[in-house]
């Protein structure tokens, strides 16, 4: 069995620095480079969207114009090269597919990434350089692990190539009109094992065909993994990785450790450590002074940092945002946008509760690092979380989780006993609005136990959710789908 010096392809739809929706960009900039500090040879394939500038980059042509078969005809398309750190990077270019002012939502998102897939393994045809595991991620690359298995099925240069696919979100599927295999070039009918739902004869759901036809899944988190089996968040695809469990599994994602790093960040009011905190007393006092919140070191500051959705747990908080604080001692500081209602509810509270709860509508990383620095707390009641990255970071800043026990939270947090002086977080598991107050307030006590909170602040501090151990889990995956390849 292979044990060193793998060859992997990432292919994906977004990567930080280049362009970035959400927390699928944050994992592709960072695995490939603790992946690479491995000594494997990984690589990432990109499509190159307008905002992807060639100077501010550096990109530079990797291979001339080439022919990419498409629908019945081809379409050409040039690759381009650039680096991400020590990173390979490829970016398929096409002006008709990416020459866009944004990354997605648009009508013809289906021919869009059936183009770039198609351009990723066509390319691979011409460059000096063949992984020897593709690892696609999220319904945007879905159709490659297909393709794998049918079209280049008997190219002896794809023939030893394993594939991974990994979710990271299974309610974001892909779903499109029939049509579009016939764009991809796939039989419709070749798929035997798609479970019976109404959208099956009408739709076209790209993940799916990701979940069968991949040598391995994976997902972000091992709870994450036990739950989509389950029909209540198995998004209708529960049946199918039923039949795939045995080649399902569940890798924890990391963070940037150097990217989140309350000793050098740059983007905080002051810095400090796990030996020394005084810098987190004044990053408190600032958060309170931006945010217009009384400034007193004695009330606990709860940060969130979120959209603004059902599905983040807002419809809990919701019920009992001003009962909360009405009759408690705490401060909110609110980062995010999303729904309306939401939105609406929130500026209606601020105006009731000016020293006590302040909401920006708004997105921007500086401002989400100051309430991961300046917050005593950090609220994330989520229905589901497949793995979560705010739990994380705030742990490394010293602010403490409150968390539902789903998912990746789930597997990050641990509930906090104050008898035994264990856990790193506070953690409540009914879906329920009583069980999220309550936590809130077993919270706000232990705050005002200055001793036992600072030793708490120490143990959230001093675990590790670096890269490194994700990437020897999926090294080992590659491992494994190559044996079964």
């Amino acid at each position: 069995m292979i044990t060193t010096g793998l060859k992997v392809l990432m292919v994906a739809a977004e990567m930080v620095p280049f362009a970035k929706t959400g927390g699928l960009a944050d994992v592709i900039g960072a695995l490939p480079a603790a992946l690479r500090a491995l000594g494997h040879d990984v690589r990432v394939a990109l499509p190159r969207y307008s905002r992807i500038d060639l100077q501010r980059f550096d990109l530079q042509p990797a291979l001339a114009p080439f022919a990419v078969p498409f629908d019945d005809t081809t379409i050409d398309a040039a690759l381009l090269s650039g680096n991400a750190g020590d990173t390979p990077v490829y970016f398929v270019d096409n002006d008709r597919f990416f020459a866009r002012d944004g990354i997605y939502m648009y009508d013809d998102d289906a021919d869009r990434y059936i183009f770039f897939c198609r351009a990723v393994l066509e390319a691979l045809r011409l460059l000096d350089w063949v992984p020897d595991v593709i690892h696609c991620h999220d319904w945007h690359t879905a159709i490659i692990p297909n393709w794998l298995k049918t079209l280049y099925r008997d190219d002896p240069l794809f023939q030893p190539i394993a594939c991974v696919y990994t979710i990271h979100n299974l309610a974001y599927q892909g779903v499109f009109g029939h049509r579009v295999l016939e764009v991809a070039g796939v039989d419709e009918y070749a798929f035997e094992a798609l479970p019976e739902r109404p959208q099956v004869s009408e739709m076209v759901d790209f993940m799916s065909r990701g979940i069968f036809y991949a040598d391995l899944i994976s997902t972000v988190s091992e709870t994450y993994a036990a739950e989509i089996l389950d029909p209540a968040h198995g998004e209708g695809l529960d049946t199918l990785l039923r039949d795939r469990r045995e080649r399902l599994f569940g890798v924890l994602n990391g963070i940037d450790v150097v990217r989140y790093d309350p000793a050098t960040d740059l983007h905080i009011a002051a810095t400090y450590d796990a030996d020394n905190l005084a810098g987190k007393i004044l990053c408190k006092a600032a958060l309170q002074g931006q945010h217009g919140l009384t400034a007193t070191a004695q009330t606990p500051l709860i940060g969130i940092v979120s959209r603004l959705t059902d599905q983040k747990g807002f419809d809990l908080l919701a019920q009992i945002i001003e009962p909360l604080l009405r009759h408690h001692d705490v401060q909110f500081a609110i980062l995010g946008t999303g729904d309306r209602r939401y939105h609406d509810l929130l500026s209606i509270t601020r105006a009731r509760f000016p020293q006590q709860l302040s909401f920006a509508p708004t997105f921007n990383a500086a401002a989400a690092q100051q309430i991961y620095a300046g917050a005593d707390l950090l609220l994330m009641p989520s229905r589901s979380e497949p793995c979560g990255q705010s739990q994380m970071v705030a742990m490394r800043y010293g602010t403490i989780p409150i968390v539902r026990a789903t998912g990746g939270l789930a597997d990050t947090v641990t509930d906090y006993d104050a008898t035994a002086e264990s856990g790193d977080g506070f953690v409540f598991v009914p879906y329920e609005p009583l069980a999220l107050f309550a936590a809130i307030v077993r919270a706000i006590e232990a705050y005002r136990h200055r001793a036992s909170w600072q030793r708490l602040i120490t143990r959230a501090m001093a675990a590790d959710h670096s890269w490194d151990a994700s990437a020897r889990r999926y090294v080992e995956l590659y491992q494994k789908a190559l044996a079964l390849r």
